[in-house]
């Protein structure tokens, strides 16, 4: 079991080395969910299944469904199909039992922190555990600890107007904890500020949340990496692709995946010990993954980053855009994207014929789906 805030662990001599008075939250949970809400354009039918303290990132494009997922599991989108179980309880079964989201032990922290404008820091933190019945005095005294613990010890007597949007979504973080969460929910918490506090958040939460049942909806791979021990991608209402985050990242299967990874992905076939697309060729000799990719005829998409695309030498390929970056300029092309110094693209222009080329050690190969 692993410790969180409040936890109280033997030292060498049988002292506890905890803090007593420090918040708790319960032990991690398991979730297990398949949900099936049927929408205008498609059904979002998708299943989970979170081992205790786990924590899971779902990742996709707008509109494929991951809100709707998060909805459903807090209870606040009614399931057309399918169950939520919750450590052996039933929390929902379309379409006979529904649990109103007060008393499942679920939690959603989205974009906005959503502070009661009227309380102060600490009565929005003490308002979960106050509305479970525990006294005024503890909770404030246990909504001061996580404050202090998210970074903001002595901020209790400021209101949401005197914090900034950092500092509201700590606070929030802290609300969400101090209900003692089953599990907890996030919707995109850091998309909305800026990349230094965004990364402040980011660390806080890998902290906090360490031990804790989390399902974490990002557009950020970083977020993915940073924070979840898996990863979802969600295309239209499905999971396209499962795995641990790092090699989901690292081997894509669709263009949805390598888009979020960052990632090039041209989709070939293996033929004749080698690899072939569009007048494409690449010999087996080349590309030491490919000897073991797979045989004739079976689809293989040759995955690489940007950055090792260089222009000249190569297959042609026809400019679409031109986009400024912090470091140089990305190349836009109808094959691949190339990220070049500010010099190579000073003579481009959108509608030129460039040459690309990619060194065939950069290049790795997975499964086209």
């Amino acid at each position: 079991m692993r410790l969180r805030p409040g936890r109280r662990e033997p030292g060498a001599e049988g002292e506890p080395t905890g803090d007593a008075d420090a918040p708790m939250i319960p032990d991690a949970a398991a979730l297990r969910a398949r949900v099936v809400v049927r929408r205008r354009e498609f059904a979002v039918d998708i299943a989970l299944d979170v081992a205790p303290g786990e924590t899971v990132a779902v990742m996709g494009r707008s509109g494929a469904g991951k809100s709707t997922l998060l909805g459903a599991l807090a209870g606040l989108t009614p399931l057309d199909e399918g169950e939520i179980v919750l450590d052996g309880r039933v929390l929902d079964r379309a379409p006979r039992v529904r649990t109103a989201p007060m008393q499942r032990g679920i939690v959603l922290l989205g974009q906005d922190a959503r502070l009661f404008p009227h309380l102060t820091a600490r009565e929005n933190v003490a308002f979960g555990p106050r509305a479970a019945g525990v006294a005024a005095s503890l909770a404030r005294s246990s909504a001061d600890e996580w404050l202090a613990r998210v970074g903001l010890p002595g901020a209790g007597d400021r209101r949401p107007a005197q914090l900034s949007g950092g500092e509201q979504q700590r606070v929030a973080v802290a609300r969400a904890l101090a209900a003692e969460p089953r599990v907890v929910l996030l919707d995109e918490p850091l998309v909305a500020l800026d990349a230094v506090t965004a990364s402040e958040i980011r660390a806080m939460l890998r902290e906090r949340l360490a031990g804790v049942t989390t399902i974490a909806v990002t557009h950020d791979a970083v977020d993915a990496a940073a924070l979840a021990d898996r990863l979802l991608i969600v295309e239209r209402g499905r999971v396209s692709q499962a795995g641990p985050v790092r090699e989901v990242l690292a081997a894509p299967t669709t263009a949805v995946a390598a888009a979020i990874a960052g990632l090039e992905r041209v989709v070939g076939v293996a033929r004749c010990g080698g690899w072939e697309s569009a007048g494409l060729r690449l010999e087996s000799t080349d590309a030491p993954s490919l000897a073991l990719a797979a045989r004739d005829g079976v689809p293989l998409a040759a995955v690489f980053r940007s950055a090792d695309v260089r222009l000249g030498k190569g297959c042609p390929a026809t400019v679409q855009r031109l986009e400024p970056t912090p470091t140089g300029v990305r190349v836009v092309t109808d094959r691949v994207v190339a990220e070049v110094s500010s010099s190579e693209a000073t003579a481009i222009r959108p509608g030129d014929v460039v040459l690309v080329r990619v060194a065939p050690d950069r290049v790795r190969f997975v499964a086209a789906s």
